[in-house]
């Protein structure tokens, strides 16, 4: 391996890892070792790992064949997601009662086909439910900026590693937010693609389409590379495939922001008002023409309708493990306290609330969609606060306090998986107190191109990659 020991591994981003795999400098194994070992030195104080996979990925690298742009690149997997032989938790105590998978998710044959190899499971909050990481199943898993604050969820564990140097970039899954929040927590560029554009499961929300797979990076190209490597072809292709973005564009693009809270109107923390300011005055430098917005649609609305979905598809997860348990109530000893209360008020939602909603969240797309008549970009926060404290949102609150706080941190992005819009969290600033805060960007459904361009663009005025937490290996 040359002089190069783990340390110095960890600073290459995917790609830079790949291209020094294909040249010889170090083996595939060496890598996956390497990654191994700062994977056992710091899942003691992260605990972003729901279940290691390293003997499945020493022998996966032995067996050879390894093709691929990310040929012998350790990556972590969300665990939501089958792999043959192997259990699906999704952060709960219910799925320790369910046999292991019989085959792959197509993500994972994908995954696998551009070459990454697996070393393990990150963890998540249950079902994918909350913006923070704190399933009972597993315990917290915490942030490498800051070990008593969250690194969001629900993709926190895969967060947590690539941005404590683990691996250069893991599996996220985003059905609200969960590729922008842990992305913006903890310091990391996160893109959720337009629905359907990826290969994968597309998780259905109550029969609405609300989730889409990529990934949490420490650079642009790392995501586009991915990107490309996932993008659906042929008669399952959503949209025309975009290929490899691979630079920023010269077009000058009119950007509308908006800043205060979606649901009520109030401003967030003034630290996150700085970000947007800061980020506003830096597109206004790169000759963006930049202009302030409103939402052309009722955001306490969508939200109260985006409830409706999600607290449906609680009460649809505890109908499924009724039948799983052959008849055996769930209860709090195998989901979290928040699912069963998330299920209780979808049931007790008026006749009908559920097409209602469906009906107003897709004529609030349309009108979304018709916002880019005058935007190219909308530019808002990821959260309205910096990553909250371990213990502020978990499932063992009741869910009039978790709604609560959450209507007042994480209600910026569930419009765009609601309209199955791409958006992505860029990290450009950070607080007073050391946390990273995310700025999102959001653009009309199926135009990843400008973000990922607009992204080399901001990467290239304010690098970001090689910046550190304190716990990084």
């Amino acid at each position: 391996m040359n002089t190069k020991d783990s340390n110095d591994i960890a600073s290459f981003d995917a790609t830079g890892l790949a291209a020094m795999i294909r040249r010889g400098e170090i083996s595939a194994l060496e890598a996956v070792d390497a990654a191994i070992a700062r994977a056992e030195t710091v899942q003691p104080k992260l605990n972003f790992m729901a279940k290691p996979l390293y003997e499945r990925a020493r022998q996966r690298v032995r067996g050879g064949n390894l093709t691929g742009p990310f040929a012998g690149v350790p990556f972590l997997l969300k665990d939501m997601y089958d792999m043959k032989g192997s259990k699906t938790r999704w952060g709960s105590r219910l799925t320790w009662l369910m046999p292991a998978a019989r085959k792959n998710s197509p993500q994972v044959d994908a995954y696998e086909a551009a070459g990454l190899v697996i070393i393990g499971r990150s963890t998540m909050s249950e079902f994918g439910f909350l913006p923070t990481t704190e399933a009972l199943a597993c315990g917290p898993t915490r942030n490498p900026w800051d070990l008593g604050h969250t690194p969001g969820g629900s993709s926190g564990g895969s967060a947590a590693a690539v941005a404590a140097g683990v691996v250069p970039m893991a599996d996220a899954a985003d059905g609200g937010g969960s590729i922008r929040i842990p992305a913006s927590c903890c310091g990391l560029f996160g893109l959720k693609p337009s629905f359907g554009r990826l290969i994968g499961d597309q998780e259905q929300a109550a029969g609405f389409d609300l989730t889409a797979e990529h990934c949490v990076s420490r650079t642009v190209r790392d995501s586009a590379g991915l990107f490309a490597a996932m993008e659906r072809t042929g008669t399952s292709a959503v949209l025309p495939p975009l290929g490899a973005v691979t630079a920023p564009s010269t077009r000058r693009l009119r950007v509308g922001y908006f800043i205060d809270r979606v649901v009520d109107g109030q401003a967030p923390d003034p630290e996150v008002v700085s970000s947007i300011e800061n980020t506003l005055r830096l597109l206004e430098g790169l000759g963006h023409h930049v202009e302030r917005t409103a939402l052309p649609f009722d955001g306490a609305i969508t939200f109260k309708d985006f409830l409706t979905l999600f607290t449906s598809a609680a009460a649809e997860t505890v109908d499924i493990a009724r039948k799983a348990l052959l008849g055996i109530k769930p209860n709090r000893f195998l989901l979290e306290p928040l699912t069963l209360e998330m299920a209780t008020y979808a049931r007790r939602l008026p006749t009908g609330e559920l097409a209602n909603a469906k009906t107003r969240l897709t004529a609030a797309a349309s009108t979304y969609n018709d916002w880019f008549n005058r935007f190219d970009v909308i530019v808002s926060p990821v959260l309205a606060q910096p990553p909250v404290p371990i213990g502020a949102i978990h499932g063992a609150l009741s869910f009039e306090t978790v709604l609560e706080r959450v209507s007042r941190y994480a209600i910026y992005t569930m419009m765009h998986n609601a309209f199955g819009a791409p958006a992505m969290s860029v990290p450009l600033h950070w607080s007073v107190a050391g946390l990273p805060i995310g700025v999102q960007f959001a653009t009309r459904f199926g135009d990843e191109r400008t973000l990922f361009e607009l992204a080399y663009e901001l990467e290239a005025a304010k690098p970001w990659a090689d910046k550190r937490p304190p716990l990084f290996v």
